[in-house]
């Protein structure tokens, strides 16, 4: 059965300086990003063929780049599936920006699709302009007789947001369990549902987070993880 695959893009300067960096076209990979989708896709090599597509974002359309070189594959940007627009707090490092963004990051999870992050997105304008790009692709390849495995290479924070909305997951665990660069979500699609097999080096079935929603942020936790 065909699967599709949320992956994180590679390593930039703005994830390793806690920057929320959103705005298009965004950071380039660093040297250590580059070598991540390297090893992505070494580490996933294909022996049947795959859709491999990519967020707008330079940072996604690298990684993307990067595996179809390693597997011998086209990838193609497709506009919609960038990552959450950080509005008034793009290329803010500072704490109080961080609190912000993760209290809204939250709410969403929690259900909230209204609560919006000042001049940028409410997670309503994500769904919109995300799920329909994920529903194109799943009807196009998820289904029928010639299935092929489709690579997402997009964004942590989006990743996670619409791979919960999907599948229905636990909202705790799903705001808990960030994704590292590179890292990825694994869902299968069969008659019209979404299933979660693996979350980044987790794998089903998941465990629940009692924690509440909002808790505190670590030392050195990358915020679009």
């Amino acid at each position: 059965m065909a699967r599709l695959h949320l992956v994180r893009h590679g390593e930039t300067t703005s994830n390793v300086m806690r920057r929320l960096d959103t705005a298009l076209p965004g950071a380039a990979l660093t040297d250590f990003g580059v070598r991540q989708g390297v090893r992505f896709a070494l580490e996933n090599a294909r022996e049947q063929p795959a859709v491999l597509v990519s967020s707008v974002a330079r940072r996604a359309e690298q990684t993307a780049e990067l595996i179809a070189s390693v597997w011998d594959v086209d990838t193609e940007p497709l506009e919609g599936i960038h990552e959450v627009q950080a509005g008034d707090l793009e290329d803010r490092v500072d704490t109080d920006a961080h609190q912000v963004f993760r209290e809204v990051m939250d709410r969403w999870h929690a259900g909230d699709l209204d609560a919006r992050i000042p001049g940028g997105e409410s997670l309503a304008m994500v769904y919109d302009r995300y799920l329909p790009v994920v529903d194109d692709l799943a009807g196009r390849f998820l289904t029928g007789d010639n299935q092929q495995d489709v690579y997402i290479v997009s964004h942590g924070a989006a990743i996670r947001l619409i791979a919960a909305r999907l599948s229905g997951i636990d909202a705790r665990f799903a705001a808990a369990t960030h994704l590292h660069n590179t890292g990825s979500i694994e869902l299968e699609y069969t008659n019209g549902i979404w299933v979660c097999h693996r979350w980044g080096a987790e794998t089903a079935p998941f465990g629940r987070v009692d924690e509440p929603l909002v808790v505190a942020e670590s030392i050195g936790d990358e915020p679009m993880g």
